[in-house]
């Protein structure tokens, strides 16, 4: 009767070590008891001597003797009631273990940011029970403790610094963000709430935009298949019947060359043996005179002369002719230049030809082109100078980007990506498959608005080096108020009302170039389309007293 009472005892009799039933158990002048083995290892692997559940210091360490009484007892409740802690409780693959606990590992309930570490439901109960660790900051199991400590100070990150973008523990407050615009991490985190939330929203935009294309796109596609199966439908038809044309028209040639050689041979077998006749009278006659020429008979020589002397008359014969030429020039003619469309149909590329200015292509699917300002703000893509391309004649300021030109020298040093002869400047970003947008404000009565493919030369005096001089860049030129547009070398003037402010929309994909005169409208200067092989760089050609500057733009959320 008296086991009864102990049944509810259990974790009264566990080491809170190890976590299972005590083993040799041993009391220490604080009152909690260990296995003798738990707390001896526990004891010679820490630096101080102190209880592993309420922390109490000894200032020398205690001798340790085995309890007999608690050991009675404990063996007793084996044969009865006591059983080992349950194994849902041992941290499995994905949980937090406890850092406490010898051996086998139990799950850990709760990390402490203070500590730092975790703890299984034993071995936090000094965090409730002592009031030293009373105050300590407890939270949901993390096992990346390290990443939530000052690196410099092993102290929590309790606080924002908005000046330096970084989180802090309170001794960085006095030490090093003396002055520094502070906030707490909770203030900090519901402005940044609201960033993601219009981050998520941008993310949702472009979604539904992709989405969109994506569906016009398998729709073009399939209204594809469709156009390709009735194309090559109708040109077999076609061509099927074009062969059969063919056929016939062979066949019914052949036919009439048939029909005029029949003719041509009959009149020649006639011809043939009229002349075997006429032959043949020849022969008889010239016997006749050979035979009479040889007659010493004078009046019988005399009597048939006459006669004889005569010959037939070979008129008709000699008008027969045979034609042995059967070939026409016309038809020789007509049936080359069929056989000339017909290579040149052979040879066309019909799905990938340019369309002509009034036609539209087949199987194009491209983006609407932007109207409004508002509509080519949502491809707004801030640029930036790149210092080194600058030709020397050339000042950076604004944050590099502004470019003028006022007949001063910069020092500039060397670089493998300066200009050498013509004052121009590049960006440093590069633009690829994309579409971007940007915006300048000119100044002056010369300069180049244009983009180049990395590979423009940059020494020498040649004009090839120069915006739109060459097969490697594309520009505009604004020239007293008036403007043209430039590319390997040849001029378009372009009639337009002049504006200090010049827009340039790229649609890499679709290889589009775009220059567009910027006031209370958008009037597009012109448009290049072509294919870009590779990134393009904006770059700038500044004459004499004049600027370019780059427009600060915000992109537009709609």
């Amino acid at each position: 009767m008296a086991e009864a009472p102990l049944c509810g005892l259990q974790d009264e009799f566990t080491c809170s070590v190890c976590l299972d039933t005590l083993t040799d158990p041993v009391t220490i002048p604080c009152g909690h008891n260990f296995c003798l083995k738990c707390l001896s290892n526990y004891w010679d692997q820490s630096q101080v001597c102190s209880c592993p559940q309420c922390r109490h210091t000894f200032t020398i360490r205690p001798e340790l003797k085995r309890n007999n009484l608690l050991n009675e007892v404990i063996k007793k409740l084996k044969k009865t009631t006591l059983s080992p802690p349950t194994p849902q409780n041992y941290a499995g693959p994905g949980d937090v273990e406890c850092d406490f606990c010898t051996g086998k590992k139990f799950r850990a309930v709760k990390s402490c940011l203070t500590c730092p570490a975790s703890y299984c439901q034993t071995h936090l109960q000094p965090h409730y029970e002592v009031n030293a660790l009373k105050h300590h900051k407890l939270v949901d199991p993390d096992r990346n403790l390290k990443e939530k400590l000052c690196e410099k100070h092993q102290k929590s990150l309790e606080i924002f610094c908005k000046t330096d973008d970084s989180c802090i523990c309170m001794k960085c407050v006095v030490t090093e963000h003396n002055g520094h615009k502070i906030v707490e991490l909770e203030m900090e985190r519901k402005e940044k709430q609201k960033q993601l939330g219009a981050t998520l929203s941008d993310i949702k935009r472009r979604l539904e935009e992709r989405e969109k294309t994506l569906k016009e796109t398998r729709r073009t596609m399939e209204e594809m298949k469709m156009s390709v199966v009735r194309e090559v439908e109708e040109n077999e038809k076609t061509f099927t019947a074009l062969m059969r044309c063919i056929e016939e028209a062979n066949r019914k040639l052949t036919e009439r060359i048939r029909e005029q050689e029949k003719r041509e041979m009959e009149k020649a077998e006639g011809v043939m043996e009229q002349l075997e006749k006429e032959i043949k009278q020849l022969k008889r006659r010239e016997a006749e005179l050979k035979e009479l020429s040889e007659t010493k008979d004078h009046l019988h020589f005399l009597q048939t002369f006459s006669s004889r002397s005569v010959l037939p008359a070979d008129g008709d014969s000699l008008s027969f002719t045979v034609t042995a030429d059967f070939s026409s020039e016309d038809l020789r003619k007509e049936l080359s230049g069929l056989t000339k469309s017909l290579e040149k149909i052979s040879q066309r590329d019909i799905m990938t030809r340019t369309p002509s200015a009034h036609e539209a292509p087949v199987f194009a699917l491209q983006p609407p082109e932007p109207q409004s300002r508002d509509d080519f703000l949502k491809y707004f893509c801030p640029l930036t100078l790149d210092i080194n391309t600058a030709h020397r004649d050339l000042r950076l300021s604004e944050g590099n980007k502004k470019v003028t030109r006022e007949g001063t020298e910069t020092e500039y040093p060397d670089h493998p990506d300066r200009f050498g002869w013509w004052p121009q400047v590049l960006c440093r970003e590069a633009l690829t498959g994309t579409r971007c947008y940007w915006e300048v404000k000119c100044s002056g009565d010369f300069m180049r608005i244009g983009v180049a493919y990395k590979g423009l030369s940059r020494k020498g005096g040649s004009r090839e080096c120069v915006l739109g001089n060459n097969d490697k860049s594309w520009s505009l030129l604004c020239f007293r108020s008036q403007y043209s547009v430039w590319y390997n070398d040849k001029k378009t003037v372009i009639s337009a009302p002049y504006s200090p402010r010049i827009g340039v929309y790229l649609d890499w994909p679709a290889g589009s170039l775009s220059f567009y005169s910027v006031s209370h409208t958008m009037t597009l200067l012109h448009r290049f389309n072509t294919s870009f092989t590779e990134p393009i760089y904006p770059g700038f050609y500044i004459n004499l007293h004049c600027s370019v500057t780059i427009s600060h733009l915000i992109p537009c959320d709609h």
